[in-house]
C-alpha cells in the first residue's frame, strides 16, 4: 500500500495536530512536554525555521517546521525509540528518524557559532573573575572533565574501542564557566580512553599550547606580590600537569596547605560536574543507551550542548546554582587571603 492507514490519520489523530494548539494555550504545560518555556520554544523554533523547512512535492506535503521541533524535542527529552514516535506522532519510522538527525544538525549549523563562541581575552576575564568570587580559585578560565554516554554496540566495532566498563560509550569533553555553560567541547572520542588522553590528541589540548585561545597573560594572585601566575583550566586527578592545566595534589600525606588547594580546586571544578548533571537530569534519553550509529549519536550530543546553552541563556533559574559537589574528605581551613599571607 501506499500509505498504511494508521499513517494517513496522522492529520486527525496524530499527536502532534492533536495537542500543539492546546499546549500554546496553557504555557506550563509545553515546558512539561519540551521542557522549555513556550517563549524559548518559539525563539528557537524561529531560529530554526530555514532548516527545518522543506518542500510540498506533488506526491505530499512537507511536514512543517513545528511537527518536525516537536517531534525532536520529545526524542531528545523522553528517549523513546523511533518506533514509539511512529504511534505517536501517525508517521513513518523512518521519516521520523530521518527528522531527529535533520533537526540535530540544524541546531548545530545554525545555533553552534552562536551558543559556542569562542571568547576573547576579555570575557575569559570575566570568567575568571567568576571563578575568584563564587569558587575563590584565583587565575582559572576553565573547568575541563569529560562524560561517557551510553550508546549501543556499534556494528563490528569490537569491545576495545567503544567498551568502558560494562557499557559502550563515546565522550562527551567540556569546558564549562560558572554558569554551567559550556565553552569549548570534543565530542564523540571512543569510550575507552582515558579523559587525559583525549585531551591531548584534541584540538581543545592543543589550542591553550598554541595560544589560540587569546588566554589572558600571567597576572599576579590576589592580594599577593608574588610573581605573575598562568591563567589555568582546572582538572581531576586523572589529567596530566601542563603550563594551563592545573590538577590536585595527590590525597594521601596532605599537609594543611595542600588540602585548602584541593578544595579550593574541586570547588572551581564542579562546574563542568554540575553542567553535566543538569544535562543528564533534564533530558531523559541519557537514562538508557543511545539506540543510534556513532555518526548520528555525535549529532545528538551536539544538539544536546547547543539546546543545553540555548535554554540555560533564557531560563537559568536559581534553583540550578547549587553546590551539588562538597568533598566530605576536604576541610577549608583557611580562607584565600589567609593562605596568600602565609605564603
Amino acid at each position: 500500500m501506499w500509505v498504511h492507514p494508521i499513517i494517513s490519520q496522522t492529520a486527525c489523530k496524530g499527536q502532534f495536530n492533536s495537542l500543539y494548539a492546546d499546549l500554546h494555550e496553557h504555557p506550563a504545560k509545553i515546558f512539561h512536554y519540551c521542557l522549555m518555556s513556550i517563549t524559548t520554544f518559539d525563539r528557537l523554533l524561529a531560529e530554526s525555521r530555514p532548516g527545518l523547512t522543506f518542500m510540498d512535492t506533488n506526491m505530499r506535503c512537507s511536514v512543517s517546521a513545528e511537527e518536525r521541533l516537536i517531534i525532536t524535542l520529545r526524542f531528545l527529552s523522553t528517549g523513546n525509540s523511533f518506533s514509539s514516535l511512529h504511534f505517536e506522532f501517525r508517521m513513518g519510522t523512518s521519516t521520523t528518524s530521518g527528522i531527529v538527525r535533520a533537526s540535530c544538525a540544524t541546531f548545530w549549523l545554525r545555533l553552534g557559532a552562536a551558543m559556542l563562541p569562542q571568547p576573547t581575552r576579555q570575557q575569559w576575564l570575566q570568567i575568571a573573575q567568576g571563578f575568584l568570587e563564587r569558587a575563590q580559585f584565583p587565575n582559572c578560565f576553565c573547568a575541563l572533565d569529560g562524560k561517557r554516554i551510553r550508546v549501543k554496540k556499534p556494528p563490528n566495532s569490537g569491545y576495545q574501542f567503544y567498551k568502558y566498563k560494562q557499557f559502550f560509550s563515546v565522550v562527551l569533553l567540556a569546558l564549562a564557566d560558572t554558569n554551567y555553560r559550556f565553552i569549548i567541547v570534543d565530542i564523540g572520542a571512543y569510550g575507552s580512553l582515558a579523559d587525559a588522553r583525549i585531551f591531548r590528541a584534541s584540538r581543545m589540548g592543543r589550542w591553550p599550547q598554541s595560544n589560540q585561545l587569546d588566554i589572558p597573560q600571567p597576572a599576579p594572585l590576589p592580594g599577593s606580590s608574588g610573581p605573575p601566575a598562568s591563567y589555568v583550566i582546572v582538572g581531576d586527578e586523572g589529567f596530566a600537569l601542563l603550563p594551563n592545566l592545573m590538577c590536585p595534589f595527590p590525597r594521601r600525606g596532605l599537609d594543611e596547605k595542600r588540602c585548602t588547594f584541593n578544595y579550593r580546586l574541586s570547588r572551581a571544578r564542579r562546574f563542568v560536574e554540575c553542567a553535566f548533571r543538569i544535562l543528564a537530569s533534564k533530558w531523559s534519553i541519557f537514562l538508557s543507551a543511545i539506540q543510534l550509529v556513532p555518526e548520528n549519536v555525535n549529532n545528538v550530543i551536539k544538539a544536546f550542548v547547543v539546546l543545553h546553552n540555548y535554554i540555560h541563556m533564557y531560563e537559568a533559574t536559581a534553583d540550578e546554582d547549587v553546590d551539588f559537589f562538597t568533598p566530605a574528605s576536604y576541610r577549608d581551613p583557611l580562607n584565600l587571603e589567609e593562605l596568600v599571607q602565609q605564603d
